[in-house]
């Protein structure tokens, strides 16, 4: 996939085809095609490998660019034409679809019908082009090309020195044709039928071409680049079937069972081969083995479909987005409430801290999309939280690609951590065996968001200047209710607070109990959780602030029960104290009431704005 950022990370899928390219690039075996005189012009070194997801990003390594003639990997395509102009019941009756298990110029055809077996051997594929519709031959091939065109979202042309070496040498088919003439399968003369098939063999593709078109074919039909539709959607299940069967001829039942993707190879060194919904591969290498197939064609698809799980009867669903909510620390914070200037510098700040909650069956194809997006946003990036809690299953290449983000983050200094992923026993599997001793410092997890969550906030504040030392103590003048509270006021209301202690774990508050007092956190952090609920907390409070303070309000029983998460100093002011207070200094009173209702009006506007995020 191609970068503009010169500081921009490339993507692990990258980098597995660059080391997989230099791998297979080493291969030295097979012939070039040399039976048409201008294939055997070819270098044999030449090798590219492309490939492209059902959603259109592109990646690619090697000679893309280079421009080859497609050969049969034509004949799925003009395959589906056909079916588009005439019908599945109609193009059957021309041309069957059972594999052969025989060479890919064979002369197979029923013996009672001299039906050609498949549209995937030459004498399917010249009975296919006699099925295309138009008035003339030139017409006919005109929509060929233009077709051709569609699924690569580019303009192709005919290689009219291979046509003609095709042509000259081409007495075989020419004489398949005479033939299908016998049987009826083909009408009327044969020789334009033969030429245009040699002419569709010799369209002009690259590499890139081919990765396109098969991730058209993947995408039902529709170009994922351009948008265009280049075969009814009806019709790709057919052209798919064919190729997976017949595709690649007398090799086609041990393709499907150790590569499990649909494919389709030409003599040009040229292999097309589709995982529905999910991606298309293209590669280009002209050595050919004994059967007429590219030597690291065959290979790459092998290396590809076993490191990315592509085989088709273990695809995963693909009918939903993976990636369910992306939200920043901006938007959304933890359960740690901060002070009204804390919270400001996290609303500044916390753009660089992105949270993902990921969705589904997280395979090759659902899990490279999360990849790409986040690489995209990766020079912004400090901080990532992987939220897993809603992934159904992960399988081996989503787990090599989740590494390999992982690494490629962290050699930039950035923060990664995964959260609800106790479920998923493959990934800690397969991160504890990618890192080594590097695991327990580099597989960060925790049980839910909010923690990871007050991590990376706590990091954020750590160095703005309202950051405060986790031994800070707070005054009565620090109290958040009475911030209004002139200094001859604090005189008259700190004979009332009385303080306590209480060690980490120590309940300060069950649920139930009757509320007659309100705390102020003078030392160390409580938290807040629902009764039944201790594993996931609803508040956490720092010093400075109040908790229990709905008692000034309406004396309720209280909801929540609130532990010391640390050594605990605070003091408390009883209700009693407070409605006295009242009676005797009315201004007081009010100015505390004011203050704790502008606090729970901000928390119900930071309430709103997180409700937001799942809109």
């Amino acid at each position: 996939m191609k970068n503009n950022s010169a500081s921009a990370l490339v993507s692990p899928i990258q980098d597995f085809l660059e080391e997989l390219h230099h791998k297979c690039a080493a291969d030295n075996g097979g012939q070039v095609a040399t039976y048409i005189p201008e294939l055997a012009k070819a270098d044999p070194d030449w090798f590219g490998v492309c490939l492209v997801t059902a959603n259109g990003a592109v990646y690619e390594v090697g000679d893309t660019r280079q421009e080859f003639t497609i050969q049969s990997i034509s004949k799925p395509i003009v395959y589906g034409l056909a079916l588009e102009d005439n019908g599945r019941k109609a193009t059957l009756e021309k041309v069957g679809v059972e594999p052969t298990g025989d060479a890919f110029n064979s002369i197979s055809l029923d013996p009672g019908s001299g039906r050609p077996r498949n549209p995937m051997i030459n004498a399917g594929a010249i009975a296919t082009a006699g099925l295309i519709a138009g008035k003339t031959p030139a017409s006919r091939f005109k929509r060929v090309l233009e077709t051709f065109s569609l699924y690569a979202g580019r303009e192709l042309k005919l290689d009219e020195t291979v046509y003609r070496s095709e042509s000259e040498t081409g007495h075989r088919n020419r004489a398949i044709g005479h033939m299908l003439r016998n049987f009826d399968k083909l009408e009327g003369d044969p020789a334009p039928v033969t030429e245009m098939y040699f002419k569709q063999c010799s369209i002009s593709v690259t590499c890139r071409d081919l990765g396109i078109m098969a991730a058209t074919l993947a995408n039902h039909g529709i170009n994922p680049l351009t948008g265009r539709q280049a075969l009814r959607g009806e019709y790709v299940e057919s052209v798919l079937s064919v190729m997976g069967t017949c595709g690649m001829y007398d090799y086609a039942g041990e393709w499907l069972y150790n590569v499990g993707i649909p494919a389709k190879s030409g003599v040009a060194g040229g292999v097309l081969a589709v995982l529905p919904g999910q991606i298309g591969i293209g590669v280009f290498s002209p050595r050919l083995d004994p059967l007429g197939n590219s030597v690291r064609g065959i290979r790459v698809c092998q290396e590809l479909s076993r490191h990315l799980d592509l085989h088709l009867f273990n695809s995963p669903a693909t009918g939903q987005s993976t990636i369910r909510l992306n939200f920043t620390g901006a938007d959304f914070n933890s359960n740690h409430v901060r002070t009204k200037e804390e919270s400001a510098d996290l609303r500044e700040l916390g753009k660089v801290l992105q949270v993902y909650q990921l969705q589904g069956h997280l395979a090759f194809a659902t899990t490279e999309p999360v990849l790409r997006e986040v690489l995209a946003a990766a020079d912004d990036l400090q901080f990532l939280i992987l939220d897993l809690k809603r992934v159904l299953s992960i399988n081996e290449s989503a787990g090599h690609l989740l590494h390999s983000l992982l690494a490629k983050l962290r050699a930039r200094h950035k923060a990664v951590f995964f959260t609800h992923c106790d479920h998923l026993p493959l990934l800690r599997r397969m991160m504890k065996k990618k890192l080594g001793e590097k695991f327990a410092g580099a597989f960060v997890t925790y049980p839910d968001n909010d923690l990871a969550l007050e991590w990376c906030e706590s990091c954020l504040l750590e160095h703005t200047r309202h950051s405060r030392a986790s031994s800070y103590r707070a005054k009565p003048a620090d109290y958040h209710i009475f911030k209004e509270l002139t200094e001859a006021e604090l005189k008259i209301i700190q004979p009332l607070l009385q303080p306590r202690t209480f060690k980490a774990g120590h309940k300060i508050i069950s649920a139930g109990d009757a509320a007659r007092e309100v705390f102020f956190l003078s030392r160390g952090n409580v938290n807040v959780y629902l009764p039944g609920e201790e594993r996931h907390r609803l508040a956490r409070f720092s010093p400075g602030m109040s908790f229990g303070e709905l008692a000034f309000l309406d004396g309720a029983p209280r909801s929540a029960n609130i532990v010391a998460d640390t050594d605990v100093e605070c003091d408390l002011l009883t209700l009693a104290d407070f409605q006295a207070l009242g009676e005797s200094h009315p201004a007081i009173k009010i100015k505390m009431l004011e203050q704790l209702c502008l606090d729970l009006t901000g928390k119900l506007r930071k309430a709103n704005r997180e409700l937001s995020v799942f809109e």
